[in-house]
């Protein structure tokens, strides 16, 4: 039985090499609360194998994270996952994802150092988990955007609801999608490019709040 619906790696995909025409490589964050898919979203979108410091989580860890939101986690990311997508013929993006448990948060300003922007992965089981991420991106002056990752049963809050709760400005750019979708993942990188750095070649602009079309993919799809 998969061990967290949030923290489930996608099926594999095809690994593309780099095209010779990337001439611009940015690099991406991906931070949010313990266990809301950082891991998922990087192994799903990227087109290489990703690098992963998953440990498998042990009785040492009692007491020092706070599992009660996500009981049936049984790995956790001890120093960052990391991925690469070509977003268009001359960017391309390395994925950084941040550990979400407070004792590696002193790793974030090092990931946060050179990077174009950030993705604040939201679970709406546990809003306020995101708000150190967001706080330090702010204090960073970092840009970012805010994906709600709807792997739950039931459509939960809407993306209004979310930022108010979030309390984030109204130019921040708040999207839905699924962790364990390819194309869900890449329009939540597309629409941090779109925020920071002008639009994409091929790909649509993405509005400041939308429902981004999440895969039908269940948990069981998935590892």
């Amino acid at each position: 039985m998969p061990s967290n619906a949030s923290e489930q790696r996608a099926a594999p995909v095809l690994r593309a090499p780099l095209a010779t025409t990337a001439d611009n490589a940015l690099k991406i964050v991906v931070v949010g609360g313990f266990g809301v898919g950082k891991t998922t979203l990087v192994g799903s979108v990227s087109e290489m194998r990703p690098l992963s410091t998953e440990e498998v989580m042990t009785q040492a860890g009692e007491g020092v994270d706070d599992v009660s939101a996500v009981r049936d986690k049984r790995t956790t990311t001890a120093a960052f996952d990391f991925g690469r997508i070509t977003i268009d013929e001359r960017r391309v993006l390395y994925l950084f994802g941040a550990p979400g448990q407070k004792r590696f948060w002193f790793l974030w300003n090092q990931l946060f150092t050179g990077s174009l922007g950030a993705v604040v992965l939201v679970d709406t089981d546990r809003v306020r988990d995101s708000w150190y991420a967001i706080d330090r991106l702010e204090h960073h002056r970092t840009p970012f955007v805010v994906a709600v990752n709807r792997f739950g049963p039931g459509p939960g809050p809407g993306l209004a609801e979310v930022r108010r709760a979030l309390d984030v400005s109204d130019r921040v750019p708040l999207v839905d999608c699924d962790a364990r979708s390819r194309e869900s993942s890449r329009d939540v990188l597309v629409t941090l490019v779109q925020h920071v750095s002008g639009p994409v070649r091929g790909s649509a602009a993405v509005p400041a709040s939308t429902s981004v079309p999440t895969s039908a993919s269940t948990p069981e799809d998935t590892q």
